[in-house]
């Protein structure tokens, strides 16, 4: 009659040997009073020592990353009067190459034969890569968050402020807010990524997407820009002075017109990048007078501050000619 699964007899020892293969374990056994410890080939590799080289624990204290070395050495020690299982976690220098190893065995000296604790190692990088990589991406999502929540309680602020009324307030901060969730949308970082760019050229597309089909004709807004990255933070104050230009050429400019176009082009320099904004056949252009509303003072304050640059206006009669300058680097960033 055939032994069940669940009988002693199925696990022999070749059979364990294939299990902890397939698992990836590295046995090791340590001699509390000699320090000597006896690993199987894999915990050798493992630890990118030579296997024909007899170990100590305190010989492979060297290998052990400087930042965990004393809190293993620790543990280990403790783990002597330990009752029950333990586990500790810690990185290790093999060669070039940082490590992380997983340690687990069973404490206790009752539990001990001839003096000696038995466990195992476990390669546990890829695990630990995937947590840091997890921990990156919920800080830069934390930060960003914090930031989207500060530049949306300054727009409404801001809104408030220049709109003549509740309806005309909730359409303007609406709108601001619905071109930073475009923005947010393109810049967004993968899962072990922790930082994410947008082409300019996709950026410019999808803010104006929406002005595009408000005309006699599609195809009125056209963005010509060579291939360069913008970098998370740059995108939202970028999306911000794109906005309010659109908005504006919307009430007074090119975009009020059935037959009003847009262009959008663009150059790029050694510590510079120029964005060229040419609206015609819109209504006759007159200069503002004033200082300006504060949707002028916002977009000015943002290209200075956040982007290194400068905004300039050419109030020509055939339409306005806005031409945006920005630092390379902070718009990169």
């Amino acid at each position: 009659m055939e032994s069940s699964p669940s009988e002693p007899s199925i696990w022999n020892e070749k059979r364990l040997r294939f299990a902890i293969e397939g698992a990836g374990v590295a046995l090791w056994a340590w001699n509390v009073d000699t320090d000597k410890l006896i690993m199987d080939d894999r915990a050798y590799a493992l630890w990118g020592v030579p296997t024909s080289t007899p170990v100590t624990f305190e010989d492979l204290s060297a290998h052990i990353h400087p930042a965990d070395r004393d809190r293993v050495r620790a543990a280990f020690a403790a783990s002597r009067a330990a009752i029950g299982q333990y586990e500790i976690d810690f990185r290790i220098l093999a060669g070039d190459e940082v490590r992380w190893i997983s340690a687990r065995g069973q404490g206790e000296d009752d539990g001990m034969v001839d003096r000696t604790l038995f466990g195992i190692f476990l390669n546990v990088t890829g695990r630990k890569q995937a947590e840091e990589s997890h921990e990156l991406l919920a800080g830069e999502m934390s930060h960003r968050v914090k930031n989207l929540l500060a530049i949306a309680s300054g727009l409404t602020s801001i809104t408030s402020r220049s709109s003549s009324s509740t309806e005309d307030m909730a359409k303007q901060l609406t709108n601001r807010l619905t071109a930073l969730g475009r923005a947010h949308d393109l810049v967004r970082p993968l899962p072990g990524q922790a930082k994410a760019d947008a082409l300019l050229g996709d950026l410019l597309s999808v803010l104006l997407a929406p002005y595009d089909d408000l005309g006699a004709f599609s195809g009125r807004i056209r963005v010509a820009v060579p291939r360069m990255g913008v970098g998370a933070a740059s995108a939202t104050t970028l999306s911000l002075v794109i906005h309010e230009l659109a908005t504006n050429s919307l009430k007074y400019g090119a975009l009020s017109s059935d037959a009003g176009t847009l262009d959008v082009s663009s150059s790029s320099h050694e510590d510079e990048v120029v964005v060229v904004w040419t609206e015609r056949g819109g209504p006759p252009v007159e200069r503002p007078t004033g200082q300006g509303g504060f949707g002028s003072k916002l977009i000015n304050r943002a290209m200075s501050m956040q982007l290194g640059g400068t905004l300039t206006c050419d109030w020509a009669k055939e339409g306005v000619v806005v031409t945006l300058k920005m630092n390379r680097e902070s718009l990169e960033r």
